[in-house]
C-alpha cells in the first residue's frame, strides 16, 4: 500500500494490515489470507512545532517520527520496546511504555486517524466522530480496517538525554517498594528481574528510573549502530544451562548509580542488537507478558516464578514494570491497573507450551491478563476472560479483515 486514498483490493479471503513485523506472535498474521503491507504509507503530513501535533501515514516508523521531532523538542507521549514498530502498528496494539502511571497508552494521546474499510467507507475517527469504531480500533489488533494516518498530540522534552538512576535490589518485596516510592519522583521505571536466583532471593533485579535531564548544553551522542548478529546458531545462546550463572554475573555487575545517557538506549535496548532474535536458535523463543492487579501482584509475581523454577527452564529477558490507573481508550488494550511482567522462553516444544499454559491458569486465578501482541497460544477461554469487552468488540470488526490470533481465539467457540 502506497497511496492512503486508494480504495482496499476485493479479496476472496481475509485481508490483515502488516506493518513493520514488530508483533512477537500471530496478531500481524493471516494464515491462508492476504496482508496488506502498510510500510509503504510512510509520509509525514502536517507538523505543528508550537504545539506538537503531528499528523502522518500509519507505515512511519517511530523511529522516523523522533527523527523528525526530537530535534524541535517534542518525544513520542509513550513508547514501546523498540522505535521500529510502525505508527499504525502502535495505535492497534494500544502500546504503552516506562511511564504508564503518568502517561497511560498511546491511544490517550491519538487525536483522530483515518480508517478505511472495506465497504469503501473512508472514516475519520475522533473520540466525537465515530467514536465506538475509535474505541475499537484503538488496542483492537488491525481488525477493524485499514488504518490510513494517525494524528498525535507529542510530548515535550527539553533534551534528547535522561538523568537515569540505577539500583539493585535483592527480593520482589524490595521492587514494589521502589516502585511504589518512583512513582512521585520519577516519569520512567522499570525492572530486570532474576527468574533463577534461588528460593527466598528470587526477584531480586535491577531497577531503573528516569527524568528528563534538563539544563544539559550537550550530552551523550546516540550510539553508533550496534552488533549484528550474523547468523543463527544452532543451539539458543540465551536460556541455555548457563543461563542461572549469566544472570548471577549481571545481577552482580557493577554500575554508577546515576548517568546521563541518550533515549535511544534507555528505551531501546534490544534495537541496539540487530537480529537479536538469531540468538534463541533455530526454534526461536516464545515470550509471555501478562498483567496482575495491584492487590494480589506481588504474590501472583511470586507464583510465575516458582512455576518457571519448577519448571526447570527460565529467563533472561525478565521485566517487571508498574501499570497506573489511567484508563485506556480501547474495548481490547492490554494495560490495566497492576504490575506487568515479560518474559521470553527458548522454544522447546510441548515442554514450553506446557509451561506458558500453566503461566496463563496462574494469571486467570490472579484476575490478570495476558498481551495478545506477544502471544502465539493463548487459549479461547482464557483470552475471552481476559478481555470481557471482547463480544462489544467484535461487533465493530471489517467483515473482510481478519488474523490468525484472532480465529484461533474464537476458534472453540465455532465448534
Amino acid at each position: 500500500m502506497h497511496d492512503r486514498d486508494a480504495a482496499l483490493p476485493a479479496l476472496p479471503a481475509p485481508m490483515l494490515a502488516y506493518g513493520n513485523g514488530r508483533s512477537y506472535g500471530d496478531v500481524c498474521q493471516v494464515e491462508g489470507g492476504s496482508l496488506l503491507r502498510a510500510r509503504g504509507l510512510d509520509r509525514f503530513i502536517a507538523f505543528d512545532r508550537a504545539t506538537g501535533v503531528l499528523r502522518c501515514e500509519a507505515g512511519v516508523l517511530l523511529d522516523e517520527l523522533l527523527r523528525l521531532a526530537v530535534p524541535a523538542g517534542w518525544f513520542l507521549p509513550v513508547t514501546p520496546g523498540t522505535r521500529y514498530a510502525t505508527v499504525g502498528g502502535a495505535l492497534a496494539n494500544d502500546v504503552h511504555g516506562k511511564n504508564h502511571p503518568r502517561a497511560g497508552t498511546l491511544g490517550r494521546h491519538v487525536r483522530a486517524f483515518g480508517l478505511r474499510r472495506s465497504d469503501g467507507g473512508h472514516l475519520t475517527c475522533t473520540p466525537q466522530q465515530h467514536a465506538e469504531l475509535f474505541a475499537a480500533t484503538i488496542g483492537g489488533l488491525g481488525l477493524t480496517g485499514l488504518v490510513t494516518w494517525v494524528e498525535l498530540q507529542l510530548g515535550a522534552v527539553a533534551s534528547p538525554w535522561l538523568a537515569v538512576e540505577t539500583l539493585r535490589f535483592g527480593e520482589l518485596a524490595e521492587f514494589f517498594a521502589l516502585a511504589d516510592a518512583s512513582l512521585a519522583s520519577h516519569e520512567h521505571a522499570v525492572a530486570w528481574i532474576d527468574c533463577l536466583a534461588p528460593r527466598g532471593r528470587r526477584g531480586r533485579g535491577v531497577f531503573s528510573r528516569a527524568n528528563a535531564a534538563c539544563g544539559l548544553a550537550d550530552g551523550p551522542a546516540p550510539p553508533r549502530p550496534g552488533l549484528s548478529v550474523p547468523f543463527t546458531p544452532p543451539f539458543p545462546l540465551l536460556g541455555g544451562p548457563g543461563l542461572r550463572s549469566f544472570n548471577r554475573l549481571y545481577w552482580h555487575l557493577p554500575r554508577r548509580r546515576h548517568r546521563i545517557v541518550h533515549y535511544q538506549p534507555f528505551f531501546y535496548p534490544l534495537d541496539g542488537i540487530g537480529q537479536w532474535n538469531r540468538l534463541y536458535g533455530p526454534r526461536g523463543f516464545l515470550q509471555h507478558q501478562c498483567v496482575l492487579p495491584p492487590s494480589v501482584a506481588p504474590a501472583a509475581i511470586a507464583a510465575l516464578l516458582d512455576a518457571i523454577a519448577d519448571s526447570g527452564t527460565g529467563s533472561f529477558l525478565a521485566v517487571l514494570k508498574t501499570f497506573g490507573a489511567l484508563a485506556s481508550p480501547g474495548l481490547l488494550s492490554f494495560p490495566r491497573p497492576g504490575t506487568t511482567l515479560a518474559l521470553d522462553f527458548p522454544f522447546r516444544g510441548e515442554a514450553t507450551f506446557a509451561l506458558l499454559a500453566r503461566l496463563d491458569d496462574l494469571v486467570a486465578e490472579a484476575g490478570g491478563a495476558v498481551y495478545p501482541a506477544k502471544d502465539a497460544r493463548m487459549r479461547g477461554d482464557h483470552f475471552r476472560r481476559f478481555f470481557p469487552a471482547w463480544e462489544t468488540f467484535s461487533r465493530h470488526i471489517d467483515p473482510a479483515f481478519s488474523s490468525s490470533f484472532w480465529r484461533r481465539v474464537m476458534a472453540d467457540l465455532a465448534d
